[in-house]
């Protein structure tokens, strides 16, 4: 059994192994020249829980070579996932199963507390998984953020090891069913086709030019240059220093020919049905469109946003605000001493030169030295704000060459689970235009400390808690911390420059704008254009920001609400305990509420606070 999967296993069932021989009744036993069998150890109702939830983690893993991979595990690397019709009711009816298991062999009433709140996520998720399969057409499998198109290349050079000959064989195998895999992605893009669920026109030449991008470069063509999957394969390969040169070479063109027979096609075949779904798509940008599309983007808002709050009462509070926002950057500008519209101050802002460092190698190692330092001076100040800080380290990177000119400003991957890898909050310093300086502050206090190292950290490291609620989040609690964390700059004494505060308010404008575009857009059937023209007039966003953000809301319906609905929800239970609890109001034992339970649904996180105020006034 795989390493990680043993430590895993261990590490859950440990919770089951708590009794000691002490706590046995009766007399010594007589010694004896036989072995006394050891008494069974009897496991309380949540560590007979806590197994289940390992054995089903674990046969997740085992049905996904992917999952496998992202987790280190060799044991299929030599194969894809199964994205086929027939796997999709295969995992429903394990879902029922599991749900029917959990109903009929668990007393709750038996359950400690947080054996009883680990038994209602779980039992909310498969409820979800089941409801959600009427859904499973209801998404674009492939466009221009995500897709199998994108991820194979970047699954193989990120996640694919190769230590040996065997590693090396098995990467070749991928490729070479690769045609196999595509197949079936091609089956349910036609599927999803006959339903009336076609990405809008836009989308489709940003990924056909995706998909010719990795068929450029040797072995496809004479231009001399490896293809971005044979140049990660020969580096892989040429760095096995045990692994004579000849073999190496044999392996190497191998993978050439897997690339020429099967990659190549399986491209190509993926590029023709696009151009082809292309000519039948229409620039309509919501999935009003869709059939039965209004319900479908309710369901998407109340899995997104883990409350019951409707598109209306989304766009309105959305409205509500932005205008709030605008009028504190109003201030801002008095402040400064800006003469004009807030218009104008954005038009400003963005291109006078001050407020940006140069295009140039010096200019992007100041960036990164600032963003070190205004995490470590974060750092510093941790114990203002919290009881329970993570082990983990983070690190400040730059986002690495062969992705940068795609990959967002700025985001955060998580520690390894057994902490080989720190924390990485990630700058992409590909264009200097787009990293303001008066920005940096919200951004690292929102990807690094206090937000996204501080809640994904903690959670990882709560090992009494099942793998699933350390690793599963919700969008709502995970991105609603990371912009409350950006509010809590504020309050520790950051912001100190009026600029770098009109930057935290300018990225939590772009939030509120989101959720009157993401409704605006798949709720009041706004065009593309119409939520550009918003984006841009309401922002200091660059043109081009602004449109990749809309186009990006337009393929990842209810997606972007999560981030204000989650801060706002944050911000009201803070306030309602603090006037619940007056003056035996601590913030350091709220935040210790709020993240080490695990993530949580919006509701089930309002639940635990209450528990926390009653506790407080029981004691007071």
């Amino acid at each position: 059994m795989p390493r990680f999967v043993c430590v895993m296993l261990c590490a859950t069932l440990a919770l089951g192994c708590g009794a000691s021989r002490s706590d046995v009744k009766g007399p010594p036993a007589k010694e004896s020249t036989a072995k006394a069998k050891p008494a069974p150890i009897k496991q309380t109702e949540t560590e007979r829980l806590n197994a289940f939830f390992t054995k089903v983690f674990m046969r997740v893993v085992s049905r996904s070579p992917m999952i496998q991979a992202y987790l280190g595990i060799k044991k299929d690397n030599d194969k894809w996932d199964d994205i086929s019709e027939k796997r999709k009711l295969e995992d429903l009816n394990l879902a029922k199963k599991d749900l029917a298991t959990m109903h009929r062999d668990f007393d709750v009433s038996k359950l400690d507390d947080q054996g009883k709140l680990s038994y209602r996520l779980f039992e909310r998720r498969l409820k979800e998984s089941i409801e959600d399969y009427k859904w499973r057409f209801y998404n674009y499998p492939v466009n221009q953020m995500f897709g199998m198109h994108s991820q194979v290349p970047a699954f193989l050079m990120n996640f694919h090891k190769v230590d040996n000959a065997h590693d090396a064989d098995s990467y070749i195998k991928r490729l070479e069913r690769l045609k196999g895999l595509f197949a079936q992605l091609q089956v349910n893009l036609l599927e999803r086709q006959k339903r009336g669920i076609v990405p809008p026109k836009f989308v489709f030449p940003m990924v056909i030019d995706d998909c010719r991008n990795i068929l450029k470069g040797r072995p496809f063509d004479r231009s001399g240059k490896d293809s971005t999957i044979l140049a990660d394969f020969r580096k892989k390969v040429t760095a096995l220093k045990k692994l004579p040169a000849a073999d190496k070479t044999t392996l190497i063109a191998r993978a050439e020919t897997a690339l020429r027979t099967s990659v190549k096609p399986a491209y190509d075949g993926l590029i023709a049905l696009l151009q082809q779904q292309e000519k039948v798509a229409t620039t309509k940008a919501g999935v009003w469109k869709l059939p039965n599309g209004a319900a479908y983007y309710e369901r998407a808002l109340r899995k997104t946003t883990t409350t019951n709050m409707t598109a209306e009462q989304i766009h309105q509070v959305g409205l509500k605000e932005v205008a709030r926002i605008q009028g504190e950057m109003r201030g801002i500008m008095k402040k400064v001493g800006f003469k004009g519209s807030l218009q104008d101050f954005f038009t400003f802002v963005k291109t006078d030169k001050r407020f940006y460092y140069p295009d140039t190698p010096a200019g992007r190692q100041a960036y990164l030295a600032r963003a070190k330092d205004i995490i470590a001076k974060m750092r510093a100040k941790l114990d203002k704000l919290f009881i329970t800080k993570p082990k983990a380290p983070i690190v400040v990177k730059p986002v690495e060459a062969y992705r940068e000119k795609s990959a967002g400003l700025a985001f955060y991957n998580p520690p390894s689970l057994f902490g080989k890898r720190p924390g990485t909050y990630y700058v992409n310093l590909y264009d200097m235009k787009h990293m303001a300086k008066y920005e940096m502050e919200a951004l690292a206090f929102h990807e690094g400390i206090p937000g996204h190292h501080m809640q994904n950290a903690i959670a990882m490291e709560l090992t009494n808690l099942p793998m699933f609620r350390r690793l599963v989040g919700y969008t709502a609690y995970g991105e609603g911390w990371g912009l409350y964390a950006e509010r809590l700059g504020k309050e520790l004494g950051f912001y100190k420059d009026p600029y770098s505060d009109f930057g935290r308010l300018s990225m939590e404008l772009w939030r509120a704008c989101r959720l009157v575009i993401d409704t605006g857009i798949h709720y009041k059937h706004w065009t593309r254009e119409q939520a550009v023209d918003y984006l841009g007039n309401n922002t200091p966003g660059s043109k081009r920001d602004v449109r990749k953000a809309v186009e990006r809301y337009i393929v990842m319906p209810s997606q972007a609400t999560a981030y204000k609905i989650g801060m706002m929800e944050i911000l009201r239970l803070r306030a309602k305990a603090k006037k619940a609890l007056r003056s035996a109001f601590d913030l350091r034992e709220f935040h210790e509420t709020v993240l080490t339970n695990g993530p949580v649904p919006l509701t089930v996180l309002e639940e635990l606070v209450d528990r926390w105020i009653a506790s407080k006034q029981h004691h007071e």
